[in-house]
């Protein structure tokens, strides 16, 4: 079959994957699933992984196939699998988790600590075939797995967040959404399904404050034309907002929490990539705090695609070959594409 590989380490985009043939993926254990792949979302995620980012934080064995957020069809189960058929439409939890940690006990299987993430420290679904397990499948009734496939983790780790935030909005409250891009769009729309608070987008490009208007934000801001902090002191009467979720996580986004957030809220990490650097005392003072999120739960997955068959969900694609795989990592590295990009191999 063919597969998108990373085979070195580079920060040159249009080069960085390479078109192999590999071997088909067959079970190998009674749990196994493998899935013909329709639609693979292509990340920010994926552009830091070709960068070398993530060798800190796992091993990695090169050339890996990459891909996190897959969908398609399975076409072949091991012998104990019961919960999918041959046949079924799917979508991946990018985690392949064991079950039996204490971390998968508790039901926080994100920190599984025998997990395995294809397209991160294995193969992954730029590919025509992907190997997952059951655990990390959710069987799909009416919405086509390419166009739900970018879900797997934006989606889920703009609703992981999401949730974390909304006991906290309460009507009348205020939320802020910075980047309305492939995850702050998803994001926007969570905050609007879960809560009655009073949202607040931000962005540096008109067409994705567009996008946010559409999508129902109850303010834009601007952030190249605009003082952020000003702004949103004149919306929230200086109160500032309960809740931030920062799909950026650039040094200019995590600075602004100790202006904008009032005292006893939250700066929702997503994005990544800045860092913090603010004085103890910001947050003594604020009593406010700054909460990372990585991707969420199978059950949280189960209850986004809940949402998207509701119709409580839009999710903005558009969909690419195997072969035009760098021409995405390229426009994606320039800020380029709109939504999310959905490789159909």
């Amino acid at each position: 079959m063919d597969a998108a590989r990373l085979h070195e380490y580079t920060e040159e985009m249009d080069e960085a994957l390479s078109i192999d043939e590999v071997e088909r993926p067959e079970p190998s254990r009674s749990d196994h699933v493998v899935v013909e792949v329709e639609g693979a979302g292509w990340c920010q995620t994926d552009n830091h992984i070709i960068e070398g980012m993530w060798t800190d934080y796992v091993e990695q064995d090169l050339p890996m196939t990459l891909g996190h957020e897959n969908a398609g069809e399975v076409v072949e189960i091991g012998e104990e699998v019961s919960t999918v058929e041959v046949g079924d439409k799917v979508l991946c939890h990018p985690l392949i988790t064991c079950g039996e940690c204490r971390a998968c006990r508790l039901g926080e299987d994100m920190h599984c600590e025998n997990g395995q993430f294809p397209g991160l420290n294995t193969d992954g679904g730029f590919a025509e075939y992907l190997l997952t397990s059951e655990r990390a499948t959710i069987k799909l009734d009416s919405v086509d797995p390419v166009e739900i496939a970018p879900h797997a983790d934006a989606g889920i780790t703009a609703y992981h967040a999401v949730k974390k935030a909304t006991p906290h909005l309460f009507p009348g409250s205020h939320t802020v959404v910075i980047g309305i891009g492939g995850l702050g769009h998803i994001g926007l729309q969570a905050v609007d399904a879960m809560s009655a608070t009073t949202t607040i987008a931000v962005d540096l490009k008109e067409e994705a404050l567009s996008l946010a208007d559409r999508l129902g934000a109850d303010h834009t801001i601007n952030s190249a034309e605009e003082d952020v902090a000003e702004a949103i002191e004149g919306i929230t009467d200086g109160a500032g907002v309960e809740q931030v979720l920062d799909f950026v996580g650039a040094d200019q986004t995590t600075a602004l929490a100790p202006d904008i957030v009032a005292p006893g809220g939250d700066h929702h990490i997503i994005g990544y990539g800045g860092h913090i650097h603010e004085p103890s005392q910001a947050l003594v003072n604020g009593e406010f705090s700054y909460v990372g999120n990585i991707v969420g739960k199978y059950t949280e997955l189960q209850e986004l695609v809940a949402l998207v068959e509701q119709g409580e969900m839009h999710l903005e694609t558009s969909e690419y070959s195997l072969e035009e795989i760098n021409d995405v990592a390229e426009a994606l590295e320039h800020n380029e594409i709109e939504g999310r990009a959905v490789i159909v191999p």
